[in-house]
């Protein structure tokens, strides 16, 4: 037999969670503090694909601290890296040479909240959960979904490690583990790979619109004491987006002399021909942002996807055997880009709904058929739900164009305050958004001066990345021949413009013709390429655990 045909070695939990990201560890930290005011004793595991907590974790990031005082109220005392308060926000309107400062909305209002490294975060929320008896493993990949015969989620597999790129065992190989549970909780983030089965073996999504997303690319900054203003928080819209293009940037003054500066360009987009990365770069050009910046020397990079859709596009929570929870479901409240606080609280919300079903040992409900389904009534009872209903047309009003998005949203801010009897719904989904190739223009964007603006080649060697070479390629085309006859000549192959790490390229063939190469070892993890291939022919799969970005402090 087989060594790959064998039976893995399995463990069982009470608990498991996919994911070391703020929503997995906070669902951990709470299931165990239940399990202590309760007398009882239960088993949590949590599973990290990245080399470490941390490796994969990338946001802007400001931190609204509402969750993290309920779930931790003792965190100032217990050393949590929150030492950058905002002290000051700014909102600009770009032109191509100007910038005009607008009123900041409440929606960009930060007092009270801090400008944060989010990795730094969860390697803290590992501390605290390791100290109450969570086991945490990272540079495992939870690579597969365990079933039950019932059809109930019965946990997860890792990933077998040391697999050669034609699919034979290497000379490392080891056979993956199987970790059994009564509940899984999936924290993967956004567009996660075994969330994303879930969703459509259950169909998560049947009674909610299309989830609608954007891209996050970030980097992070050296530059002198006179212009790093510690604890400023500025948020840019206008240039250089076209009005119909929904996105923005942010730049956060951290301590230490050091600017967190990124751009977020939602993946509604029509024009095939924009790449969400050169306008970043060509951002960074602006007369205003510019002198934040010059002399300065980069230290970071990194891009993610985030959820955008909001309450509506909100999946059902729970299922038989587990539950999605942080931005796995889509928690994020876009206009004030902020998923953190929400992560937390989704996740807390879950574990109280999953902990009681941990301590039913009557016999009255199978097992396998537990579902947690007070998930839901607890979300919509909390001020998580109120925030997200509140703010649940202003992403969606953007669809009309920049100039009726924004008189929207400013009756959704200071008329209705978020009360509007009606509820806006989405549009399309991304990857059905892009125009064909022959009905836009291109778009010609400078070449990188290498002091501001940089090619992506040059900036993917500062996102620490380590895959191993050999391994089988993670980027998955259903049909190959579709990459050539239909995003090539029909879309000008926007996949080599979406990604943000120069992933895929057109190359040629011995005969001359056209060929898809997939640079895989070069992949961020952001799942752009997942979500806004306009054929969705290409998938997203975890490579070998430990595999990826180590963005340190993003």
């Amino acid at each position: 037999m087989n060594q790959t045909e064998t039976e893995r070695d399995a463990m069982s939990y009470d608990v498991v969670i996919v994911g070391a990201g703020p929503a997995g560890l906070s669902a951990a930290i709470r299931l165990k503090q239940l399990a202590e005011q309760n007398g009882s004793d239960i088993s949590v595991c949590v599973l990290e694909k990245g080399s470490e907590v941390g490796a994969h974790i990338l946001a802007g990031a400001v931190l609204d601290p509402i969750a993290l005082n309920e779930l931790l109220p003792e965190w100032k005392n217990n050393g949590a890296p929150l030492d950058c308060p905002v002290r000051e926000d700014r909102v600009l309107f770009l032109t191509e040479q100007k910038a005009f400062t607008l009123p900041t909305a409440p929606c960009f209002r930060n007092e009270g909240n801090y400008i944060i490294s989010l990795g730094m975060l969860c390697r803290w929320l590992a501390e605290q959960a390791e100290h109450l008896g969570v086991e945490i493993y990272a540079g495992f990949a939870a690579s597969e979904i365990l079933y039950h015969a019932d059809g109930s989620v019965k946990g997860v597999a890792t990933g077998d490690m040391g697999i050669e790129k034609d699919g034979s065992q290497g000379a490392n190989f080891q056979r993956g583990m199987e970790l059994h549970a009564k509940q899984t909780l999936f924290a993967e983030g956004c567009r996660g790979s075994l969330s994303k089965q879930v969703i459509q073996r259950f169909e998560l999504d049947k009674n909610s619109q299309a989830q609608t997303y954007g891209i996050g690319i970030k980097e992070i900054w050296e530059v002198s004491s006179e212009q790093c203003q510690s604890g400023l928080a500025i948020h840019s819209t206008g240039w250089p987006l076209d009005s119909q293009t929904y996105g923005g940037s942010f730049i956060y003054h951290l301590n230490n002399n050091q600017i967190a500066i990124g751009f977020v360009v939602g993946l509604d987009y029509t024009n095939p021909y924009l790449s969400p990365f050169e306008e970043f770069q060509r951002f960074k050009t602006h007369p205003v942002i510019r002198r934040s910046l010059e002399g300065g020397r980069r230290i970071a990079y990194g891009a993610r996807a985030l959820c955008e859709g909001g309450l509506q596009s909100l999946p059902k929570l729970s299922f038989p055997g587990g539950a999605l929870i942080g931005d796995s479901a889509g928690f994020l409240n876009t206009p004030r880009i902020k998923g953190i606080h929400t992560a937390m609280k989704s996740s807390m919300l879950a574990a109280e709904a999953v902990f009681p079903l941990l301590a039913e040992h009557d016999g009255t409900l199978p097992e396998t058929h537990r579902e947690a389904t007070q998930y839901t009534p607890l979300f919509q009872a909390s001020w998580l739900y109120r925030e997200l209903h509140e703010a649940r047309n202003i992403r969606p009003s953007f669809q009309w164009g920049m100039w009726a998005g924004f008189a929207y949203t400013g009756l959704e801010q200071y008329i209705f305050k978020g009360r509007t009897p009606w509820t806006l719904k989405h549009k399309h989904t991304d990857w059905g958004s892009l125009k064909k190739a022959a009905d836009c223009t291109p778009i010609i964007y400078p070449k990188p001066d290498g002091q501001i603006s940089f090619s992506r080649e040059d900036s993917v060697y500062l996102a620490n990345l380590a895959h191993e070479e050999n391994q089988p390629v993670h980027l998955r085309l259903a049909h190959p021949e579709t990459a050539i006859s239909i995003n090539y000549r029909e879309y000008a192959s926007p996949e080599t413009r979406y990604c943000p790490a120069a992933v895929y390229e057109i190359v040629q063939d011995d005969n001359g013709n056209a060929k898809l190469n997939i640079n895989a070892a070069n992949c961020l993890h952001c799942k752009t390429c997942d979500i806004k291939d306009p054929t969705q022919n290409i998938t997203w799969t975890c490579p070998e655990g430990g595999s990826g970005p180590n963005y340190g402090a993003m």
